[in-house]
This record gives C-alpha cells, sequence and structure tokens, in this order.
C-alpha cells in the first residue's frame, strides 16, 4: 500500500478499528505502520504520528513471551483516545 502514498488519519483510524475488531492481526497491522514510520520523506501532524508509532509495534510479545506487551483493553483505550483528540481538533 505504501509506494508514495501517505494514508491519511482517516485511514490510520481504520487500521486501528480493524485490529479492535479482529479484521487484520497485531502483525499486519505493525507491518502495516512499520514502513510508514521509518519513511524520512512524510510529513506527519501529531496526531497522525503518535497513532502511527502506536501501530508500530503493536505485536511486541511480553518479555516472559507469555501475550502482547499492549493489552486488547489499552489498544481499545487508544482507539478511544485517538477519536476524542480528533473531535477536539476538529472543533
Amino acid at each position: 500500500m505504501h509506494a508514495g502514498h501517505q494514508p491519511t488519519l482517516d485511514e490510520i483510524e481504520a487500521r486501528f478499528v480493524a485490529l479492535v475488531e479482529g479484521r487484520v492481526t497485531r502483525d499486519e497491522a505493525d507491518r502495516w505502520a512499520a514502513p510508514l514510520v521509518a519513511d524520512d520523506r512524510l510529513g506527519w501532524d501529531d496526531l497522525s504520528w503518535w497513532a502511527l508509532n502506536l501501530l508500530h509495534g503493536i505485536d511486541l510479545p511480553t518479555d516472559k513471551g507469555d501475550g502482547y506487551l499492549h493489552s486488547d483493553e489499552q489498544i481499545a483505550a487508544w482507539l478511544a483516545e485517538l477519536r476524542k483528540r480528533r473531535s477536539t481538533e476538529r472543533g
């Protein structure tokens, strides 16, 4: 998808929604976000950068390897925070 396309905040939010709803895996979300975070040619607003960096690394395991560093509840809370921040920015 990347190849010169910079996702909008709507697309980033949609990726969070798909993750929370189980339509994409944590690995898929991380692989989608990783090249975007690494591409220095892209310029991001603060909210998009915050959200992308959460998606990049979303599949990190715990130190014990018995689950993920970030819980499903934490991911859902991040989505809620993203939506709250977006509504505040829109005024």
